[in-house]
């Protein structure tokens, strides 16, 4: 899987929308940096200090096993890529969260 942020996301939308006419097709917004679900949930579990345990289950069926956008074109036609590593977006989205619970 690959996560991106979302001030990111929003960054690329707003650009792909204030493009040129000439910028058309596919341009796919995200992060390339792929991890499996597994890491992603223990680096929430080490960054919370939350007691919970994780359950695995089978995947199903016509699950992806590889998520990775290619942003080649995002890079080339609207200079973007994402700037906030999934640490730092992981502390923003725990610190919301603990600021609104």
């Amino acid at each position: 899987r690959s996560f991106c942020y979302v001030d990111d996301l929003v960054d690329g939308l707003v650009r792909l929308m204030e493009a040129d006419d000439a910028v058309t097709g596919p341009v796919n917004l995200g992060n390339p940096v792929e991890m499996t679900i597994l890491e992603l949930a223990e680096q929430v579990i080490g960054m919370t200090g939350t007691k919970s345990e994780l359950v695995k289950k089978p995947l199903p069926g016509d699950d992806p096993t590889q998520r990775c956008p290619d942003i080649g074109r995002a890079k080339s036609q609207l200079g973007w890529s994402p700037s906030v590593a999934l640490e730092d977006g992981l502390k923003r989205t725990i610190q919301y969260f603990k600021e609104s619970l």
